[in-house]
């Protein structure tokens, strides 16, 4: 079980590292396209102030929350899209307001109470999944920002809270694109970070470096573009439906090549 102090540690640290990536960008660069269409790297970043405002409302507020979700739900296939575009700001205040966002969020979760849990899209969420998944999207939502300005990220340990989530959300990924959730379980072997999950006699198996995994399960790259083996049908299928995130199936990534 990891501990939420140190969830919140690696939370703020790779919020912070994409913090001082775009703090110093002319409003040219914020206005740059990333490779989620329509989306620009004041779009990345009105998504993430917006994703931590609906996380501190569940985690604070359990009843003002049914009320956003039910309004998500009139609207499924575009209220993140919607969301990201009403959150639109200048620069300076946009970055204010994710700062006090994501820092009021995380006094949240350091005082829920052990053993409680949050409402969440289609989930009930602990401090420590809440957590994680503010890790996860943050990470994959850098790594548009990165990509958008050409800037290097190496991978870090921190990459192991991404790939736990991914494989957690396996039947996620089926149950999201409309598939039956598997019952066979599904052996991970990564490297880089060096990490396992799963039965270590399981028939299916995935393999390959955890940063490329990493990649599979935000939906940030193709398979096609890859260093992951799928042994087995149940996790060749994952690896096309593969979705760490809550809510309506992703549109995902072409292979590399192929126009968007």
């Amino acid at each position: 079980m990891v501990d939420i102090a140190e969830l919140l540690t690696d939370l703020d640290a790779e919020s912070s590292e994409l913090d001082a990536t775009v703090a110093g960008l002319s409003d040219v660069d914020w206005s740059r396209p990333t490779e989620a269409a329509g989306w620009t790297i004041a779009h990345q970043i009105s998504h993430l102030a917006w994703t931590d405002r609906m996380a501190l409302i569940a985690v604070t507020d359990a009843e003002a929350f049914g009320g956003e979700l039910a309004n998500a739900l009139a609207d499924p296939s575009g209220f993140v899209d919607r969301a990201a575009a009403e959150g639109l700001a200048p620069p300076p205040e946009l970055l204010a307001r994710w700062r006090d966002g994501r820092a009021r969020l995380a006094q949240a979760l350091a005082a829920m109470p052990r053993g409680t849990k949050a409402p969440w899209f289609a989930t009930m969420m602990s401090a420590t999944s809440m957590a994680t998944g503010r890790l996860m999207e943050t990470w994959a939502h850098a790594q548009d920002v990165y990509e958008a300005l050409g800037v290097s990220h190496p991978p870090t340990d921190r990459l192991q809270h991404v790939a736990y989530l991914g494989y957690r959300s396996l039947g996620n990924g089926f149950a999201a694109h409309g598939r039956p959730v598997p019952d066979e379980p599904v052996r991970v072997e990564l490297t880089g970070p060096d990490l396992d999950f799963g039965p270590a006699d399981a028939a299916n198996r995935v393999v390959g470096p955890t940063l490329d995994f990493c990649l599979l399960v935000t939906q940030r790259r193709h398979r096609a573009d890859l260093a992951l083996q799928a042994t087995g049908p149940v996790a060749d299928e994952w690896l096309d439906v593969a979705q760490a995130f809550a809510g309506p199936p992703g549109t995902g990534r072409q292979p590399a090549g192929v126009p968007r």
